[in-house]
């Protein structure tokens, strides 16, 4: 009998493979862009082209669900709306003091004190200028009963809701000092703001924590020294009420 010589070569052509692979390739591909489409996301959509370019390079790439993740506002976004809440807190706190400075001054008005108390509002807060004529004899850092009285009612302007921080200073004219007490204006002028702070504290809704008290000797004059009654202006103790946010009078001003 005839036998039939078989084929010593039984390889498979493979060759098929090469378009069932790109086929498969398209369809990942394809499932990529129909859950992208389903919610446009920027970060999504650069994940998507991460994708794209990974697997045509043989790469393999993950997209990333972060849908769960809080939106973050862009940065220019957020500092304008802190720009915006810093404004409207000044604007109110400016209002404040304006209204407590319009109390202070009725006060003023009603005991006839123009003499002896006056107010001035800035960028820097309150004042309330108490003249040293009132409040100290020559060279004596002790309060007198004048200065009392005046201390007591000034605490009860003080008292603020939320509080602000307090600055009592003391200021003195530009003529040397020297006897058994003190040895300078400097050193006059910080133990008269010390004591006339410690009236003020003895109302007792006032944080002594706010308050603090420097000494400016005569260092910080409001007019020159040229007269006697210029020195009178001088020599004062200065309570300042701080803002606690940042106003500016010239912009309510021009408002106005």
């Amino acid at each position: 009998m005839r036998q039939v010589r078989r084929r010593k070569d039984n390889h498979i052509n493979e060759s098929w493979l090469l378009p069932y692979s790109d086929l498969l390739t398209l369809l990942v591909a394809l499932f990529i862009v129909l859950f992208a489409m389903s919610e446009v996301d920027s970060q999504k959509y650069e994940s998507l082209m991460q994708i794209f370019e990974s697997e045509f390079s043989g790469e393999i790439g993950v997209v990333e669900d972060d849908q769960g993740a809080p939106e973050e506002l862009p940065a220019a976004d957020s500092e304008e709306m802190d720009e915006n809440e810093e404004e409207q807190n000044g604007i109110s706190e400016l209002r404040k003091l304006k209204e407590l400075q319009k109390q202070i001054n009725h006060y003023i008005e009603e005991n006839h004190l123009s003499e002896e108390l006056g107010t001035k509002l800035s960028n820097e807060g309150l004042f309330v200028t108490i003249s040293n004529d009132v409040s100290f004899d020559t060279g004596s850092a002790e309060v007198k009963k004048e200065g009392r009285e005046i201390a007591e009612e000034v605490s009860n302007f003080l008292y603020t809701d939320p509080p602000n921080q307090i600055v009592v200073s003391g200021h003195t004219d530009n003529r040397p000092i020297d006897n058994h007490d003190f040895s300078s204006n400097w050193e006059l002028s910080a133990v008269r703001a010390i004591n006339f702070m410690e009236l003020l504290l003895e109302h007792e809704k006032l944080n002594p924590e706010q308050f603090s008290a420097k000494g400016f000797g005569e260092h910080h004059p409001v007019v020159p020294n040229s007269s006697k009654q210029n020195m009178e202006i001088n020599r004062r103790v200065e309570v300042q009420i701080l803002p606690n946010y940042e106003i500016d009078i010239r912009e309510d001003e021009e408002q106005e």
